[in-house]
């Protein structure tokens, strides 16, 4: 048998460490996952009263158009319900956009580091991958619209950017709409879109009917809590996700997953609640790196990104005997630094103290 030669140049997604491997590890009786941006607060408490009612007739396939979450959806952000796709996570909808758009001879230009689906998906489908380093954390668009041929199929903007947290201004954003040619697909990742807080965030919804090459994606795997579930979706104009629909398997989302999300949208309390409290956290570890002289990018998601004046792993070591598992830089291609998911306040109190104790001694 002969697979694609890509693929032995490859290695699969590396998820972080799971909870009860540490544990039995380390013997550690109780663990703090701080490493994929999971909402901490868990979900809606209208999804966990439902959850016995949802389990109902599993032995039928569930509704591939997904009619209910589609209607629940198109009326909650004000769109048609032919400009929606859902996909088992918003992961899923990537590998669709390149399924669809990229091939051989074909080309996509993104930020390095960012998501790394999106080279991982295009590299199996033979395109070519266009990367441009960050700025400080920022995406360098001015190079990346440079980069821009009649080959180009897809631009990935990830904002906020996942490693890095930083988001693009609207201003920004409108700029490589405006100048980027018909013919390219911009893909706008938006996964922590409800966690952000600034005041330059570009409106993406309403750009759609301006902007007929722009598609979104969203997902409720993050503030919605419903990771473990798979669901994510992407917004477009009716004529790109028509484009896409055939690339997608057709039970791609399971009943349980469709019923979830709409319960997870009619409890916008648990949104705006447990996002408020996010943020107050975070703001409380930006002030805390500030006083011990640590650097960090700006974050507008649910994680930041902290500089430290020893390697990631070593700092990630640490903690993991600690008790709290987070994001090596390394891993994520920022040397000297960790990636750090916004926990609850008393974890995070603690977590701090740790990285303080780490640090003692070390010339910054």
């Amino acid at each position: 048998m002969k697979a694609k030669d890509i693929l032995k140049q490859m290695t699969p997604y590396k998820p972080g460490k799971q909870i009860e491997e540490v544990k039995k590890e380390y013997g550690l009786n109780q663990i703090v996952k701080l490493a994929s941006n999971e909402n901490p607060f868990g979900f809606s408490s209208q999804v966990k009263d439902q959850l016995p009612k949802l389990i109902a007739e599993l032995e039928k396939y569930p509704d591939g158009y997904a009619a209910a979450l589609r209607t629940k959806m198109a009326d909650f952000i004000n769109v048609e319900e032919s400009q929606l796709i859902f996909g088992n996570g918003s992961d899923e909808i990537v590998q669709i956009i390149c399924r669809t758009f990229l091939e051989k001879g074909a080309n996509t230009i993104m930020a390095a580091p960012t998501f790394p689906q999106y080279k991982h998906n295009a590299l199996i489908e033979g395109a070519e991958v266009r990367e441009i380093p960050l700025i400080d954390g920022h995406h360098d668009l001015d190079a990346m619209l440079e980069q821009i041929d009649k080959n180009t199929r897809v631009l990935w903007l990830c904002t906020p950017n996942n490693p890095t947290g930083v988001h693009i201004p609207k201003d920004k954003v409108k700029n490589v709409l405006d100048r980027c040619p018909s013919h390219v697909l911009v893909v706008m990742d938006e996964a922590y879109y409800e966690y952000m807080e600034a005041d330059d965030t570009f409106q993406s919804i309403p750009a759609l009917d301006q902007y007929k090459n722009l598609l979104i994606l969203r997902t409720f795997s993050k503030a919605y809590g419903l990771a473990g579930l798979r669901i994510g979706y992407g917004v477009a104009s009716s004529e790109v996700i028509s484009t896409l629909e055939p690339s997608r398997e057709p039970f791609n989302t399971s009943t349980i997953a469709q019923a979830a999300a709409i319960l997870a949208l009619d409890d916008q309390t648990f949104i705006e609640e447990t996002t408020n409290e996010n943020i107050k956290n975070k703001h409380a570890l930006l002030s805390f790196l500030e006083e011990n002289e640590l650097g960090y990018y700006p974050s507008e998601a649910n994680f930041v990104l902290v500089h430290l004046p020893i390697s990631g792993d070593e700092m990630f070591e640490h903690l993991l005997s600690k008790g709290f598992i987070v994001r090596s830089g390394e891993a994520l291609g920022i040397p000297h630094s960790i990636r750090l998911t916004i926990g609850k306040k008393e974890d995070m109190e603690i977590i701090q103290s740790e990285i303080k104790e780490r640090l003692l001694g070390i010339p910054k």
